[in-house]
């Protein structure tokens, strides 16, 4: 595997960032208690933050999605670009808050088949939008569908993915630690075979 380059940009303090990134900033601490290492590298372009926390919140409210759902999809997309912030930060909210289920939990993780036939067909779409950019087949879709989702859930995908494709990438180009809170559930990316 290639080495990844690096930002030297240093994580934003509410009290040094932009007055729009501080704004985002003190919502995300107001509802979660902390500011997330991933959000306090964002907050370096508030354009960039207030973008992810806007299509973060639409898809949760309006992506017509379960929650368990929402989460199947976010680590999905996670673990397709190999962004180890995000595996564990969803892995823990799917368990604490989600409720995603376990074994359906441990095989997004491993990269398994997902004991769930539903989130199983729900995870492949999402898996095969991300590794096709957005092009699958007639023959997808129809599995997709007939699995229970519709088309509309598709869009909600795609938006799904811009907003982890965000977060992944700045991820990966801040090399964002991982937040104490989320330790419990780090998660590494696969070794080549």
């Amino acid at each position: 595997m290639k080495e990844i380059a690096k930002l030297t940009l240093a994580k934003m303090t509410s009290e040094a960032a932009d007055p729009r990134a501080r704004e985002a900033m003190d919502g995300v601490r107001k509802s979660l208690g902390f500011v997330p290492n991933m959000y306090a590298n964002m907050a370096n372009s508030p354009s960039v933050l207030e973008t992810y926390l806007t299509g973060y919140k639409y898809f949760r409210a309006d992506g017509g999605f379960a929650p368990a759902e929402q989460e199947v999809i976010f680590l999905t997309v996670s673990r397709e670009n190999g962004c180890e912030y995000c595996m564990a930060a969803h892995s823990m909210v799917g368990e604490k808050m989600s409720g995603v289920p376990a074994p359906d939990l441990k095989a997004l993780r491993a990269g398994e088949p997902l004991p769930n036939a539903k989130l199983q067909a729900l995870s492949e779409f999402a898996r095969i939008m991300v590794a096709n950019r957005g092009k699958p087949t007639p023959a997808e879709l129809k599995a997709f569908l007939a699995a229970g989702y519709s088309e509309q859930h598709v869009l909600a995908i795609i938006l799904a993915i811009a907003v982890k494709t965000i977060s992944n990438y700045a991820n990966h180009v801040f090399h964002t630690e991982v937040d104490q809170v989320f330790a419990a559930y780090r998660w590494d990316v696969p070794k080549a075979a």
